[in-house]
């Protein structure tokens, strides 16, 4: 095929999808507007069409990662939003199996890549999204009487903060191998989240 043309729908989201897999294969050192544009299959001056340079390729990747992660822990919240102490558990599973299945996608979504973050609208406003969502988790909780009321957005800060850092130990292998040939990491993120909630309890 003609490579500067491109026939399979929507080039943008192909870029995208590549630049996604690109990750999942050699992370972020692998990523480029030119690698991109040969794992889509087209030429190598097609992505300029949609992307300025680099940078607003990790935006694009980085935003469609967050819709996908608001996706996964939305359904979650709203299938266990009438049990509030189980809605939170599942939601920090969701979060944690999402990082797990996509490790590259993952840490470049909450690494330094990008630059000047006001340069992209579309990604602050998803990333203001699912925080607004784990708040939601929290006052419904909260609501519940099963954690303390009020400052419910620095307690979703706290738990997000506890669980992220919770994955990134593990994915960068720094949990003790004592406790993983102990415990399976769904018991020990379980148990991020009872700390969390013997804290904040009443």
């Amino acid at each position: 095929m003609e490579k500067d043309t491109y026939h399979h729908g929507d080039l943008k989201n192909a870029l995208i999808n590549a630049g996604i897999e690109i990750l999942s294969q050699e992370g972020l050192h692998g990523l480029s507007l030119r690698n991109a544009a040969q794992k889509a299959g087209v030429s190598h001056s097609a992505p300029y069409s949609h992307f300025k340079d680099k940078q607003a390729l990790i935006a694009a990747i980085s935003t469609k990662g967050l819709y996908l992660i608001y996706e996964k822990l939305s359904q979650i919240a709203e299938q266990k939003e009438e049990q509030p102490l189980e809605q939170l558990h599942e939601v920090a599973w969701g979060y944690t199996e999402f990082a797990l299945e996509n490790i590259g996608l993952f840490k470049l979504i909450f690494s330094s890549a990008i630059e000047r973050e006001h340069e992209y609208p579309e990604f602050v406003t998803i990333s203001h999204r699912n925080f607004d969502l784990i708040v939601k988790v929290i006052e419904n909780s909260q609501d519940a009487g099963i954690i303390k009321p009020h400052q419910s957005k620095l307690k979703a800060l706290t738990i997000w903060s506890m669980v992220h850092g919770f994955i990134f130990l593990y994915l960068e292998r720094q949990v003790p191998s004592q406790i993983l040939k102990k415990y399976k990491i769904r018991q020990l993120l379980n148990n991020v989240v009872d700390q969390f909630i013997a804290v904040n309890d009443k």
